[in-house]
């Protein structure tokens, strides 16, 4: 196994220099050195060959000891040395101090085709971030993070990667619904993959205890290894670094609302400086559509992280970040002057990406108005966001009278779909019909386009927790299932037809299908 070792974050970024694994705050520093903890009995269960190859690796690769035993955390890669990154957050609104990686591992950075990659592993053991929890991770959660990570990926949203998922032999103890019924699972530990782990409350940390030197090398190290297209450091530099990271940001949000992705945790712990999707923690795909559903029981009351506000939870969050780095600029004008192009370039950005959901490629007035009807109904009765975009593509503007024929497979509850809602329909397929006439594209290459942004197949909550149940009997064949199934979301996959379906409903309710909690 021969990976290019390219160290930067621990060769050019101020360690802690307590090397005691014991929990603290740490100051001064933006990591800390660690060592994964042993493991029982570990299993590779799988291992993405698209990463592989990323990495310079190969199969023969993954089927070694030494690969087992580096990405279970048994063993060391020469020349390096583990460590976790020192960062706060807001969570859920309020400033929660120093949070850091509490069960994750950096094995090293590696550089390969000229890209560079750092390899996390997460559930790997105890670090001085754990606070009060064992640094270890879970099956179920490992298998959602592994599945989901590279599903995103083939979807065309940024997001962090896999490299591989393993049992470790462990038994985890875990509440999962936080309901005071704890039971053992299996332990897992998944390597993550991104060219930086970094997230603004790396940056956040250092604000907050005023540490302006440690703050101005991680951003000078930021901008030299990940936005090296900008200039040598200075206050205008300063802007645009934090210009480029508004951009990616609300980039990767657009992505989200366009496939039905509801993230579940934007604190800002898990928002990452490069605009990757990180931390997949209790997410979820819409199933009905409906703005305001959130994946994650913690947040169910107040719905703070729900679908509908994710593009102003980043404005929110970015606004922090925009604090964060404030000392380094000492006057906020140029700083409000970005935040204040938010509304409106979020507006835009969703407008058009609505547009190529709909098979519209010129811009009309009219189009605004199209669309936020076009939401308003869809939530007037439970309809499956996925298979209502998926399935319009084949309307016809010669035929609107069809429209709810075509659609019908997206509806929950048939018979909830009164005659009055109808309507409503049928109205909009009139209007959507004389939009379409205006178009200069045919039929058939509209349906092409709307494929291309209009998934057939998502990791739906249910099909994650049908792999899990599996996978916790020893029975690993349909994480490779969906594994090869999310390779290629926008293709029919006749042979896989059957996930091209509603929830069942022996889903709605169940755990680690309707809701999940923050607990892996």
């Amino acid at each position: 196994m021969n990976l290019k070792i390219k160290d930067t974050f621990t060769s050019q970024l101020p360690a802690d220099a307590i090397l005691e694994n014991t929990r603290r705050q740490v100051e001064k520093a933006c990591f800390s050195y660690v060592t994964p903890k042993q493991t029982a009995n570990p299993e590779m269960l799988h291992v993405s060959p698209e990463m592989l190859k990323a990495l310079g690796l190969t199969a023969a690769d993954a089927k070694s000891e030494a690969f087992l035993n580096v990405f279970t955390g048994n063993s060391v890669l020469p020349n390096t040395k583990p460590f976790a990154m020192c960062y706060g957050g807001h969570q859920f609104g309020h400033w929660a101090g120093q949070l850091g990686d509490g069960r994750a591992i950096n094995l090293t950075e590696i550089e390969h085709n000229n890209k560079h990659w750092a390899l996390q592993l997460k559930g790997a053991g105890e670090t001085p971030y754990s606070r009060t929890a064992d640094g270890l991770a879970v099956l179920r959660s490992s298998v959602r993070e592994y599945l989901c990570s590279e599903a995103m990926f083939h979807l065309g949203v940024p997001t962090t990667r896999a490299l591989s998922l393993a049992v470790s032999g462990d038994a985890v103890l875990r509440d999962m619904l936080y309901d005071g019924n704890a039971a053992y699972e299996k332990g897992a530990i998944v390597c993550r993959v991104a060219p930086s782990f970094l997230r603004f409350g790396n940056f956040q940390i250092l604000a907050a205890r005023q540490d302006k030197e440690t703050l101005k090398t991680l951003v000078d190290y930021t901008i030299k290894n990940h936005f090296s297209h900008l200039s040598a450091p200075s206050k205008e530099t300063y802007l645009q670094f934090f210009e480029s990271v508004f951009n990616n940001t609300l980039e990767m949000l657009i992505h989200w609302q366009r496939v039905g992705f509801v993230h579940g945790v934007m604190n800002t712990d898990n928002m990452s400086i490069l605009g990757l999707t990180i931390d997949y923690g209790p997410y979820g795909w819409l199933e009905g559509y409906d703005a305001h559903w959130t994946p994650n029981t913690t947040d169910n009351q107040h719905k703070r992280y729900r679908f509908g506000a994710q593009l102003e939870i980043g404005l929110w969050n970015l606004f922090q970040l925009a604090n964060a780095l404030y000392p380094l600029l000492e006057e906020a004008e140029g700083l409000e002057n970005i935040l204040n192009t938010y509304n409106q370039k979020a507006a835009d950005q969703y407008i058009a990406m609505m547009r190529s959901k709909l098979g519209l490629f010129l811009e009309e007035d009219t189009d605004v108005e199209l669309i936020f009807t076009l939401e308003e109904i869809l939530q007037l009765t439970e309809t499956d966001m996925t298979i209502f975009f998926r399935n319009l593509s084949d309307f016809s503007a010669k035929k609107p009278s069809e429209g709810l024929q075509i659609i019908q497979d997206a509806f929950y509850v048939p018979n909830e779909v009164s005659d009055s809602i109808r309507q409503k329909w049928n109205l909009w397929f009139t209007d959507y019909a004389k939009r379409l006439e205006k178009e200069r594209i045919s039929s058939e290459e509209r349906k092409q386009k709307m494929h291309q942004v209009n998934p057939k197949y998502v990791l739906r909550n249910y099909m994650a927790q049908l792999a899990i149940d599996a996978a916790n009997k020893g029975d690993y064949q349909l994480i490779d299932d969906l594994f090869q199934l999310l390779k290629k979301p926008y293709d029919a996959q006749p042979e896989n037809e059957k996930w091209f379906a509603k929830r069942p409903d022996w889903a709605r309710h169940k755990v680690g299908c309707s809701m999940l909690s923050c607990s892996s």
